[in-house]
Formats: structure tokens, C-alpha cells, sequence
């Protein structure tokens, strides 16, 4: 057999695993990047009491969330993408605003917003890092990591006009769950080839991070001091 033939085939994979690893670290680079617009809209939210209440409110979030999401993937290819998504993050740390308000009213509200956002990061750091590591295949759990998604959606919006404290808790405790066992899915889906275009995985990772963060924060908001 021709030797240049018997070395293709670990050529390609060598091609491969460079090319997911480039998608990982540009994944990685504009997650990072993300963080400011996000910062920015949290800032801006609490500092002009912005709000979505209600059941229009849950409706416009929607209809914007689901608009920013239909115009980064058609735009995914192209630096437009970037500057959907980025405006996305600003719209997400802007809905933060009344959950960093309210925790700012406890006497300890700034060192539960910095436990929240380490916790998130060292969750982050920690699935990551399996997910980059480890032998075993995650592809299996993502169906049922969008049925713990639709789950959540329903609980949540059910819990707006039931406001059961128990219920919150359990909530946030599931999401927060979900949502890291999300990470290990979607980076793995990276570094298998699953997923090629950074932006729609950044996309995604920011989403779990972004709500293991709000929901973490709520979790530890239950034990907030206000004297």
C-alpha cells in the first residue's frame, strides 16, 4: 500500500482535532468578550430600575430573545453574528437588572453577586474541563436536557402567578443542574466536531452560563441579610 495513503487517514484526524480546537478557543475568546456588553446592560438595568413584568413582559422577552437568536444564525457566518450576539448579551444582562436590584438591597448583596458569579465560573471551569477530558460520550443527554429545558419554561412561568417560594427553589436548584450538565454537552459537541461555528457555540455556552449565574444568585438571595 502507498505509505502517503496510510498516513492520510491520521493526517485528516490531526487536521480535524485542530480545527475543533480553534472553534473551542474562538468559542472561549468571545465568551469572554460577551461578558462586557452583558456587564454594561446589568448596570444600566439597575441603575434605571428597567423591568419586564407581567405576562406582556414574558411575551416581549420572548419574542426578543427568540429574534436576537434567529438573526445570529442567520448571520453566524459573517462578523454581523458577533455583533447580534453581543447585542444579545447586552439585552441579558439588561433583564438582570431587577434580580441585581433586589439582591443589592441585602446588607451583603454585592458579596453574594461575586459568590454567584466565582460559583458560575467555577462550574464552568470544572465542566469544561471534563467535557474536554473525559472518554465517556454526553451526545445521549441532550434530549433530555431539552425536555428538563421545556420543563423549566413551564414551571417557570406557572410559578409567576403561583409564587410558591418551595417551587422557586426547587426551580433554580433543577436549572442550575440542567444547565451545567449543558455545558458538558455542549462543549463536548465542540470538540467532537458536532458544532463548527464559534458564534452559535458561544450562543449556547453563554446561555448556560447565564442561567446557572441568575439562578444561583436567587439561591443564595434566600439567605441575604437586609439590617
Amino acid at each position: 500500500m502507498n505509505p502517503i495513503l496510510q498516513k492520510q487517514p491520521a493526517y485528516d484526524v490531526a487536521v480535524g482535532q485542530v480545527a475543533r480546537n480553534k472553534v473551542l478557543r474562538n468559542t472561549f475568546w468571545l465568551l469572554t468578550l460577551s461578558m462586557i456588553p452583558t456587564v454594561l446592560g446589568a448596570y444600566i438595568g439597575v441603575a434605571t430600575g428597567f423591568a419586564m413584568r407581567g405576562g406582556m413582559g414574558i411575551v416581549l422577552f420572548l419574542a426578543i430573545i427568540f429574534g436576537f437568536i434567529f438573526a445570529i444564525e442567520k448571520t453566524k457566518e459573517s462578523g454581523l453574528g458577533v455583533a447580534f450576539l453581543l447585542g444579545m448579551t447586552f439585552f441579558m444582562g439588561l433583564m438582570l437588572g431587577p434580580l441585581l436590584t433586589h439582591t443589592l438591597g441585602y446588607r451583603n448583596g454585592g458579596q453574594l453577586i461575586m459568590t454567584a458569579f466565582g460559583g458560575t465560573a467555577v462550574v464552568l471551569a470544572v465542566m469544561a474541563s471534563i467535557a474536554t477530558t473525559s472518554k465517556r460520550d454526553f451526545s445521549g443527554m441532550g434530549s433530555w436536557l431539552t425536555a428538563g429545558v421545556i420543563v423549566l419554561l413551564l414551571a417557570g412561568v406557572a410559578n409567576i402567578f403561583l409564587q410558591i417560594s418551595a417551587l422557586s427553589i426547587v426551580f433554580s436548584v433543577l436549572a442550575i443542574g440542567i444547565f451545567s450538565a449543558f455545558i458538558l454537552y455542549d462543549v463536548q459537541r465542540i470538540m467532537n466536531g458536532g458544532e463548527t461555528n464559534y458564534i452559535t457555540a458561544t450562543l449556547s455556552i453563554y446561555l448556560d452560563v447565564y442561567n446557572i449565574f441568575s439562578n444561583l444568585l436567587a439561591l443564595l438571595g434566600l439567605g441575604g441579610s437586609r439590617d
